[in-house]
């Protein structure tokens, strides 16, 4: 259509019967169809095991954003059990969907591979990018996995919610050992020399 060069007639049956899941490249010489390349992904072995892991791991909803034909984003959503898929988003689309969920209060991360998916990396509260991506993902995303295997995003989540318990549980001990401190030395249960070495002690 943007060529101004005509489909065959039933060109679009023949390629659903052949193709149903795949993404179409039309390919035009002198104005004729001379071609059609039907371009189907294959799913990672993984995939589907590492979706139910990061829900059990408190992701709430899984967005696919995908510049492929919508049968085949639909065909990989339906398999995976994706919540939300947008098919034939632009790289500006991808980003503007990722600004609006912040906008209404989630807490975004995104991850991607490709060019296309910088400025929606950039976006999100978390970039997240692939080791086999493009080096323009790689240097905008907040995190890069050193692994090709998605197993790695499972992974990330695990160390996060094991470093901010390890956070939490540092400073609500800082605050009542030193609290308890700040009470000995007022009552008089300690001289401050005493306080303030057991201060450093348990700071170190």
């Amino acid at each position: 259509e943007d060529e101004g060069v005509p489909k065959p007639e039933g060109i679009e049956e023949a390629i659903h019967e052949a193709a149903p899941t795949a993404s179409v490249v039309y390919m035009a010489q002198d104005g004729v169809l001379v071609g059609a390349f039907c371009i189907s992904d294959p799913l990672r072995d993984e995939a589907a095991g590492v979706l139910a892991q990061l829900r059990s791991l408190g992701i709430e909803r899984v967005v696919m954003l995908t510049g492929d034909a919508e049968t085949s984003a639909r065909y990989v959503a339906d398999r995976l059990g994706i919540d939300v898929c947008h098919a034939q988003v632009l790289p500006e689309d991808k980003s503007f969907y990722v600004g609006e969920l912040r906008r209404q209060g989630h807490v975004v991360i995104m991850v991607g591979d490709g060019i296309n998916d910088s400025p929606a990396i950039s976006e999100a509260h978390v970039g997240i990018a692939m080791n086999e991506g493009a080096p323009i993902a790689q240097k905008i995303a907040n995190v890069t996995i050193s692994s090709d295997h998605l197993q790695a995003l499972v992974d990330l989540r695990r160390i996060s919610i094991a470093l901010m318990k390890r956070i939490k549980a540092n400073y609500n001990g800082i605050v009542g050992f030193n609290g308890a401190l700040v009470g000995g030395g007022v009552l008089g249960f300690m001289p401050p020399s005493q306080t303030a070495w057991l201060h450093n002690l348990f700071t170190l």
